[in-house]
Formats: C-alpha cells, sequence, structure tokens
C-alpha cells in the first residue's frame, strides 16, 4: 500500500495538482489553464485517483453548463508542506542543474565523439 501511494504522489502530474489546489476550490478547466502541458485525459484520470484515495474533493454544481470544482480534502492539505519543499527546492537549484546537466552533456558528446 506505501509504494501504490508513493507511485501516486511521484506521478508526474499530482505534485502540480495539489499545489495548482493550494489556495482552495479550483474550477477544472481553470485547473487545465494552470497545469501547463496537461490534457484534458490527464487530468481526469489524475483527479479521479486523488479523488478515490480520499485527497481531493469534488463538487458538482447543477447548473447549466455544470460547474465541477475540486479542492484539496483534509488530508490532501497534509501533503501541501512536504509538496512545496520539493517546489521550493527545484526553484532554487534548477540553475545547478541545468548547468551540471550541460557539463555532464558535454563530456558525453566528447566521449562520443572519440568513438
Amino acid at each position: 500500500m506505501v509504494r501504490e501511494i508513493l507511485d501516486l504522489i511521484g506521478d508526474k502530474w499530482t505534485l502540480y495538482i495539489i499545489a495548482t489546489l493550494k489556495d482552495g476550490p479550483v474550477r477544472f478547466n481553470e485547473l487545465r489553464r494552470r497545469i501547463d502541458g496537461i490534457s484534458q485525459r490527464m487530468l481526469t484520470i489524475n483527479l479521479r485517483g486523488l479523488e478515490r484515495d480520499g485527497l481531493v474533493k469534488r463538487t458538482l454544481f447543477p447548473t447549466i453548463p455544470p460547474r465541477v470544482d475540486y479542492e484539496l480534502t483534509s488530508v490532501g492539505k497534509t501533503l501541501l508542506a512536504p509538496v512545496m519543499g520539493l517546489v521550493t527546492w527545484a526553484n532554487g537549484n534548477q540553475e545547478s542543474i541545468r548547468h551540471a546537466r550541460d557539463r555532464y552533456d558535454a563530456i558525453q558528446g566528447a566521449d562520443l565523439s572519440e568513438l
């Protein structure tokens, strides 16, 4: 069970969704606009998984057209500190990682050209 939970949290889109919901309820289409690169299908799949696991609450408003909001549950909110910690870490280290990748790629490219 722990591995399943970690797989969910480690999913490509889950961290983005959790971070995007940090300030309160968000409509589906607004979520999609805020999460660059996610398709409607992937957002739906991930939200269903998060809802199933009790991390996200889905609220349907019977309007025309129907309005659907998503928000973190109390359990989902407990993920905010670790998720935002990862976001802060990524923001603070992105330049160092980019330089490390450039150095590595340059070395690898040089090694490959010698073959």
